[in-house]
């Protein structure tokens, strides 16, 4: 199913009716994806039979925290809120300044425009979702601006599509943060404006129709 989703994410001619749909979708799936690594416990409950079953609940699903990176994380993060509504949430705007790119370069500036997120605490489990980690350069200013609300328990990035040279960077940047990246697909390359190939073209611009 995710494969599936993605293919019409993927596809230039889904509207953006569609588009936003598919998005919110495959952020469910990827929700699903998560909770594999979450801590779970066992839990008893009584039937209405009146027989008690062993059987487990997800251990952090209180403890989790869904920061968006706006504007194209907000469909996809109301995938993965199906999933975890308890969720608290925060927000972080952040682009690319396409304007000072030189090309064929992976270094973007990146400019914050706001950021509203809840206090962290080390039991907690944050979660950013932004459907595309081209360069890395956008959610490594992402992640820095979390770290500074404090230090979760399991910091897990989501995504829909991604390349190796992001996800490596991230990883070596934050080499001493607990840290897992789920994506729907590693894309072999960038083009030399920084957009994925064979990618899905601007997830933001596609979602809200503004091409």
């Amino acid at each position: 199913m995710i494969i599936e989703t993605l293919t019409a994410l993927r596809d230039r001619n889904t509207p953006p009716p569609e588009f936003r749909e598919r998005l919110v979708k495959l952020g469910e799936y990827m929700a699903y994806e998560l909770a594999k690594y979450l801590r779970t416990e066992e839990w008893k409950v009584i039937t209405p039979l009146g027989k008690e079953v062993k059987g487990l609940r997800i251990r952090d699903r209180g403890r989790i925290i869904l920061i968006s990176v706006l504007r194209a994380a907000i469909p996809f993060s109301q995938g993965i809120l199906k999933v975890f509504p308890e969720a608290k949430q925060g927000l972080i705007s952040a682009r690319r300044v396409e304007e000072t790119h030189r090309p064929s370069s992976l270094e973007f500036e990146v400019e914050i425009n706001y950021v509203n997120l809840p206090k962290i605490g080390e039991e907690d489990v944050v979660v950013i979702a932004d459907p595309m980690l081209a360069t890395g350069s956008t959610l490594s200013r992402v992640i820095r601006e979390v770290l500074r609300a404090g230090k979760p328990r399991k910091l897990f990035i989501l995504t829909a599509i991604s390349t190796k040279v992001a996800i490596e960077r991230l990883l070596r940047e934050f080499e001493t943060v607990d840290m897992e990246i789920l994506t729907a697909s590693v894309d072999p390359y960038l083009d030399e404006r920084g957009y994925i190939v064979p990618g899905l073209g601007d997830a933001g611009d596609r979602a809200f129709g503004t091409l």
